[in-house]
C-alpha cells in the first residue's frame, strides 16, 4: 500500500456509519439522505475510481448496545451484522437508480439477496467498475465494521480507506463540545492509538497501520466532499505512518 497524493487513487473504501443514513430521523433509513449519499459516490464513480463501501448498521441494531442491555454478546453481534445488510441493500437501490452497477457481498450467506464473499470475484467486480458494498461485517460476533472495511479494503488492495464522518477531520477533542478545538492535517497511526482519538476501533487501527493502508477523514455532510478529495481539494485528516 502507498500513502500518495488522494487524487492518485484508482480503488478506495468508502466507510460510513450505519447513523449517516438517518438523516434528521432517529432511527432507520431518511430516503433522501439516502440518495444524496448515493449521489456523492456517482460523481467519484464518474471519475472512473474503483468505489468499496462498508456500512455500519447503528441506525437499526447496535451489537454493543444490545448486549450491555442483557442480551447475549454473540446473538446481539449477528443481529448487528444483518442490519448492516439492510442498509447495504438500501445503499444499492439509491446508486442503481443513478444508473450504478451495484453488488451487495456478504460475509453471511443469504444467497436471495446478496452475494457470498469470494475474494476474487469481488475484485473482478472492481475491475469492471462495479460498486462493492461489502455487508455483514466481517461475519464474526466481536468485530466491528470498522475492522471489516479495514479487512475488504486490504483484501481489495484498495489504496486508502475513505472514512465519512460528520466533521471535516480528526481533532484533538470534540469539536460539537469545544470551540478550541484543533483539526489535525495529518496523524500518525500510533497516535490515534495512543491519544484515544475517535477515527475508528484499535483492532480497524493496527490492521490498517501493519498494512500502509492510508486512512482519509473527511465530512460526509459537505456537498462535494468526497470528490473534492479525490481531486486533489477539499479539507481532511490523514492518518498514516
Amino acid at each position: 500500500m502507498t500513502d500518495a497524493n488522494p487524487a492518485a487513487f484508482k480503488r478506495v473504501m468508502l466507510k460510513i456509519s450505519g447513523e449517516a443514513l438517518m438523516g434528521d430521523t432517529g432511527f432507520g433509513l431518511h430516503p433522501p439522505t439516502v440518495e444524496r449519499i448515493a449521489n456523492e459516490v456517482k460523481t467519484v464513480h464518474d471519475m472512473g475510481v474503483e468505489i468499496c463501501m462498508v456500512i455500519g448498521g447503528g441506525n437499526i441494531f447496535r451489537g454493543l448496545q444490545g448486549s450491555a442491555q442483557g442480551m447475549e454478546r454473540t446473538t446481539a453481534d449477528y443481529m448487528g451484522m444483518l442490519a448492516t445488510v439492510m442498509n447495504a441493500l438500501g445503499m444499492q437501490s439509491a446508486l442503481e437508480e443513478l444508473d450504478i452497477h451495484t453488488r451487495v457481498i456478504s460475509a453471511i450467506t443469504m444467497n436471495e439477496v446478496a452475494e457470498p464473499y469470494i475474494r476474487r470475484r469481488a475484485v473482478r467486480h472492481l475491475e469492471k467498475k462495479r460498486v462493492c458494498i461489502f455487508a455483514a461485517g466481517t461475519g464474526n460476533p466481536y468485530f466491528t465494521t470498522d475492522t471489516a472495511a479495514t479487512l475488504r479494503a486490504n483484501e481489495m488492495r484498495c489504496q486508502a480507506i475513505f472514512k465519512g464522518t460528520k466533521v471535516d477531520g480528526v481533532y484533538d477533542k470534540d469539536p460539537a463540545k469545544h470551540d478550541d478545538a484543533v483539526r489535525y492535517d495529518h496523524v500518525t497511526y500510533d497516535e490515534v492509538l495512543q491519544k484515544h482519538l475517535a477515527v475508528m476501533d484499535a483492532s480497524a487501527i493496527a490492521l490498517a497501520r501493519d498494512n500502509h493502508l492510508p486512512i482519509i477523514v473527511f465530512s460526509l455532510d459537505e456537498p462535494g466532499g468526497f470528490k473534492g478529495i479525490l481531486a486533489g481539494k477539499g479539507t481532511y485528516t490523514r492518518v498514516s505512518d
